[in-house]
């Protein structure tokens, strides 16, 4: 696939949301500092030892103990609550449901896998139980299950998402008719899921399908959220400029590179990202004068866009007769300017340099935006 190569029943919270449910009886993870968690082991174990019968103080001390890394003290926990004679069936299915939570948590995926069917059998497809199983099939690859169950949970991009992973293997492994219908799927599931555009228009230009991708891109662009539409451009100018392997001075890509996108872009209301990347390509085909322009209408829209700042001053050094100190420091910082990390997440603002469609930290789909100023 491409990117790797550089409340109420089932719904969720949002179209897009991968959280936490807000049910009281399935604990959610809270951030707590290691002394804090610490503390708060050292007060349930006090608690615990007083009353050995409370159940839901055992299963918030083992949550601890996950939370902490000590992954065997806590399924050491939930294995013993498990085994209590006459234990209720509700509070049996939540030490199951935290069970396979430690396994992952722990790296064992088929006990992970049996923990959560377990709970599963005992209570039913609750969402918590169904969002975790989804988790375990996708760190397992096997993304058509968890399409479908991220179609059980109401959340369609997530669906796509993985209709799109398991349409890239397809795809690798030949079976193209079978990736398209997969894609197809993805399209209807969420008509603006990045991913899909993103495989489309890779698999056509893939293909020799290039009279397509003018097209293509333009409703690419037009049906992606208006967040999402540099992830579309930075994808293909990555792929098309670099390929299966290619070189990315390779003039003959570069060329098609710009047929297919600048028309595009010209034909679109005017956007910061859109002409930054526009610019991108002007620079890659080594077309200085257009370049600028289209670097100077993205500061036009926004004066502190320091990514078009740092280039037009970098096309500007070109220009210039410098001594050879001079230059060198130049080089210098506008090299330590260039390794500022140009992607961040907006819900929790990680900051990344490589693209991402749910945010390695706080795990929001599609939060990711670019950098466009220094304080962000």
């Amino acid at each position: 696939m491409f990117w790797n190569k550089k409340r109420q029943g089932r719904k969720a919270a949002g179209a897009g949301g991968g959280g936490a449910y807000a049910d009281p009886g399935y604990s959610r993870e809270v951030p707590l500092t290691s002394q804090d968690t610490r503390a708060a082991i050292d007060e349930l174990s006090s608690v615990v030892k007083d009353n050995p019968e409370a159940v839901e103080i055992y299963l918030a001390l083992g949550s601890l103990y996950r939370a902490q890394g000590e992954i065997e003290r806590a399924i050491q926990i939930r294995n013993n609550l498990i085994v209590r004679p006459r234990l209720d069936p509700a509070l049996k299915a939540r030490a199951w449901f935290e069970l396979g939570r430690d396994f992952l948590r722990g790296g064992f995926l088929d006990r992970a896998s049996q923990a959560l069917e377990q709970a599963r059998t005992l209570s039913g497809d609750r969402p918590e139980i169904l969002l975790e199983l989804a988790r375990h099939a996708a760190q397992s690859g096997e993304y058509e299950k968890a399409a479908a169950l991220h179609s059980e949970l109401g959340q369609p991009l997530i669906e796509a998402h993985y209709l799109v992973r398991y349409a890239g293997e397809k795809f690798e492994a030949g079976d193209t008719a079978l990736g398209n219908k997969l894609l197809k799927r993805a399209f209807k599931v969420y008509p603006g899921s990045v991913e899909a555009w993103l495989e489309r228009i890779v698999q056509a230009w893939r293909g020799g399908e290039k009279d397509k991708l003018p097209d293509l891109l333009r409703t690419a662009l037009t049906q992606v959220p208006a967040a999402m539409r540099f992830v579309i451009l930075e994808g293909v100018i990555g792929y098309a400029a670099m390929g299966d392997g290619g070189d990315d001075s390779d003039p003959a890509r570069i060329g098609a590179l710009r047929r297919l996108v600048i028309p595009v872009l010209e034909s679109l209301e005017s956007d910061v990202l859109l002409y930054y990347y526009g610019a991108r390509i002007f620079l890659r085909d080594e077309d200085r004068e257009k370049a600028r322009e289209w670097l100077d209408k993205a500061l036009v829209l926004n004066p502190d866009f320091w990514h078009a700042r740092l280039d037009i001053f970098e096309l500007t050094c070109r220009e210039q007769q410098l001594s050879p100190v001079f230059r060198e420091q130049l080089d210098f910082f506008t090299g330590a300017a260039r390794k500022l990390k140009r992607f961040h997440c907006r819900q929790c603002g990680l900051r990344r340099d490589a693209m991402f469609f749910v945010c390695p930290r706080c795990r929001s789909w599609h939060s990711i935006a670019f950098r466009m100023e220094f304080s962000q």
